[in-house]
């Protein structure tokens, strides 16, 4: 496992970080609680440090069980957890608040899911558009000052949005998406990240599981799971994207005797722009193919040769944009039956 310095914490961190949004359940069809108490234990055999999660993923379940399987972990000193705030659900819907009323509340409830006395990396889970950023911002440095949370961090920012944050309050993270498939925010939040000094914790790695090579044309998703509503799991896009999974599987065998797993998580973590990228599991078998991401690296002529895959393969590509939660109606919304 490879390891480094991550801002505002001044300790190494796996580059290896665990994603615990599909073992919520909630959009992804479902949980096996005891299949992801095993996932969060075999991650941390396998030497990853940071676990990712938030209250949305299942609605607090996530939370729960990272705070279940630290617990029979016992270490709680070697684990760097990375949860999030500023997203509230009425039934089950999710709305965005950001209010500093809002993470007063969430700071309390997370602590007690999480079992745990203060929170390494705390970020805003997206933008809230209602709410003046500097007013979020303040309430995480209150709670910084308050040694709750020990690094402060955002997660969905745009670049402006960065900006605004950084003159309100210190930014220690920030959690955009990136990965083969989308690169939108490598023209400019990335690159900010880097000459600011802000460490980056990209999620969505193996882009929903369609990097990971397991997926086919008739490839079925039980329940609410996200990808019946993902437009790169449409036709004629999800064509096209297994196309560029089949060709890097291909180009990874001959080149590197590696599968396009590894290929997907090698190229995110080969960017000059990331310091952790987040890996999405909830079954340990998941897991297997981590010992063969490190010891290898992706030079420019390979760089350059998976760039020319995908543009050829996907003709009409999509980002991750559908995955926005809504602001909460206003009060003229409302007054209108929104």
């Amino acid at each position: 496992m490879e390891y480094i310095t991550m801002n505002g914490l001044n300790r190494d961190v796996s580059r290896i970080g665990l994603g615990t949004w599909s073992i919520g359940g909630s959009m992804w069809g479902g949980t096996d609680e005891q299949a992801a108490l095993e996932t969060i234990l075999e991650a941390l055999a396998h030497g990853i440090t940071l676990l990712d999660t938030a209250p949305a993923y299942g609605l607090g379940r996530a939370e729960e069980l990272v705070g279940r399987a630290l617990a029979q972990y016992g270490k709680r000193q070697e684990v760097i957890i990375a949860t999030k705030v500023g997203l509230e659900w009425r039934g089950d819907r999710i709305f965005r608040n950001s209010s500093k009323a809002r993470i007063m509340k969430e700071i309390n409830d997370s602590l007690g899911r999480l079992r745990t006395d203060y929170i390494d990396i705390y970020q805003v889970h997206w933008p809230d558009p209602l709410v003046p950023i500097e007013e979020t911002a303040a309430a995480l440095h209150q709670l910084y000052n308050e040694g709750k949370i020990r690094a402060i961090g955002v997660s969905n920012y745009t670049l402006e949005q960065l900006n605004l944050f950084q003159h309100a309050a210190p930014l220690h993270t920030a959690q955009p998406p990136y990965n083969l498939f989308e690169r939108g925010v490598e023209k400019d939040v990335l690159p900010y990240c880097r000459n600011h000094g802000t460490s980056t914790l990209t999620y969505g790695s193996l882009c929903r599981g369609l990097l990971s090579g397991k997926m086919k044309l008739n490839t079925q998703f039980p329940g609410d799971d996200v990808r019946k509503i993902d437009p790169k799991f449409q036709q004629p896009r999800f064509a096209q994207y297994l196309k560029a999974v089949e060709r890097l599987d291909r180009f990874a065998q001959e080149n590197f005797g590696k599968h396009v797993l590894e290929l997907a998580m090698r190229w995110t973590l080969d960017q000059p722009f990331v310091t952790v990228a987040l890996w999405g599991a909830r079954h340990p078998k998941q897991l297997k193919p981590i010992s063969a991401i490190d010891g290898w690296k992706l030079d420019a002529a390979a760089l350059k040769a998976i760039d020319e895959i995908v543009h050829e393969s996907v003709t009409d590509p999509v980002g991750p944009e559908f995955l926005a939660p809504p602001a909460r109606p206003s009060v003229a919304d409302q007054s209108l039956g929104a």
